[in-house]
């Protein structure tokens, strides 16, 4: 009766748990790597979330941002609609509602004229270069870093309302202009914050925005004087110009036309672009053989490999080249072909030395030892049974 030959452990020592855990090792490492890529892609395609952080932002939760006034505004049934280019601006902004403009810093000379021309209620926050197109008379002043509190000092109904503003910057203003001005400075009367010209539509020039933002809106009057002036009208587009805003929609890039996901897709892929020129950078290549510069000993090289078996005790792997030897010898002397089987091989030894074939099959293809001795009983008793093979 014949025995096959465990099939559970391998010759170099190894099961299906143990290199399923050795492949899990080696793989473990790009797996994370690929599932964070993924992960930030999938964040990256979320949808962007409705707040900003850019100065009187009317969705800007921060000290600087405008988000107060706007959510008291809709609060009180106003509509408050944030656009970022001219053509939005002037096409949402129409008779009978309230256009605030934040700044001229992106704006073109065409801009400023379609703004001009809107038949909507302005409001001008922290212009410079512009203010008098819109207001003749009035231009763009000096400021502090300090905010100081100034009184209103004129007839107008919103400024009277509010009493007091805290402000940063002013205005100046000469003789010839039509615009009623308010909160002046003390010292010199040429300098307000407010300038607000009467006519078809209102004008209302602030010097800066300081009183709009969120931080400062219980000092003074600021919240009084915010939602009066921001709150005629049932509609508000609030505009805040950004770069490349044109009167037009030419002069887009293509960066422009693309979703905003597009950018964080293309930062993913350089990243993961760079961490595969790493990977392959570091590679050694494929092992490249070269003859010897001397000729070595075989006994030399087997001495050395079995130090570096010993070194790293790899039992198993010392074992099965023990094994693998001993098998191939007692095969080509019993005279069974290269492609005979464990239990084949087995049944032959058995039979030429006179030993139980469970013994033989053990022997040749058992469980790797686990220490030194093991490993040295092993050897003897494969060399005694190649003996008693070869007397056979």
């Amino acid at each position: 009766m014949s025995v096959s030959a465990p099939t559970a452990v391998r010759g170099d020592g190894t099961t299906a748990a143990s290199r399923a855990r050795s492949r899990w090792r080696r793989a473990r490492g790009p797996l994370l790597v690929i599932a964070l890529l993924v992960i930030g892609a999938l964040l990256a395609l979320l949808p962007t979330p409705r707040t900003s952080n850019r100065a009187l932002a009317p969705d800007n939760p921060g000290s600087t941002g405008g988000r107060a006034v706007a959510q008291i505004l809709q609060g009180q049934g106003v509509q408050v609609q944030q656009v970022t280019t001219t053509t939005a601006a002037v096409e949402a902004a129409g008779s009978g509602s309230t256009l605030l403009v934040v700044g001229d810093t992106h704006l073109t000379q065409d801009d400023v004229d379609a703004l001009a021309a809107s038949s909507a209620d302005l409001v001008l926050v922290d212009l410079d270069w512009s203010v008098d197109q819109f207001v003749p008379g009035v231009q763009a002043g000096w400021g502090t870093s300090t905010p100081g509190t100034r009184t209103a000092s004129c007839d107008d109904a919103d400024a009277s309302a509010a009493g007091t503003i805290t402000a940063r910057r002013w205005l100046w203003v000469d003789e010839s202009t039509a615009a009623r001005t308010c909160f002046p400075d003390p010292s010199d009367p040429t300098s307000v914050t407010v300038a607000v010209l009467d006519g078809a539509r209102t004008v209302t020039v602030l010097a800066d925005g300081y009183s709009l933002r969120n931080d400062s809106l219980v000092d003074a009057g600021n919240a009084a004087f915010a939602l009066r002036v921001l709150g005629h009208h049932d509609r508000l587009v609030w505009f805040l110009p950004a770069a490349g805003t044109t009167s037009t929609d030419s002069g887009l890039s293509m960066w422009d036309l693309m979703p905003p996901w597009v950018a964080a897709a293309a930062l993913q892929l350089a990243v993961v672009g760079l961490a595969a020129a790493f990977w392959r950078g570091r590679r050694l290549g494929p092992v490249v053989h070269e003859p010897l510069p001397v000729v070595v000993p075989s006994a030399e090289t087997t001495r050395g490999r079995g130090r570096l078996y010993r070194r790293s005790r790899a039992y198993g792997r010392a074992a099965a080249a023990l094994r693998a030897g001993a098998a191939l010898r007692l095969g080509t002397r019993l005279g069974l072909p290269r492609s005979a089987t464990g239990p084949d091989l087995a049944d032959a030894v058995a039979r030429a030395t006179g030993r139980p074939v469970e013994l033989v099959s053990a022997l040749l293809y058992g469980p790797p030892p686990t220490d030194d001795q093991g490993l040295v009983h092993l050897a003897h008793e494969l060399d005694r049974l190649e003996s008693e093979g070869h007397r056979s």
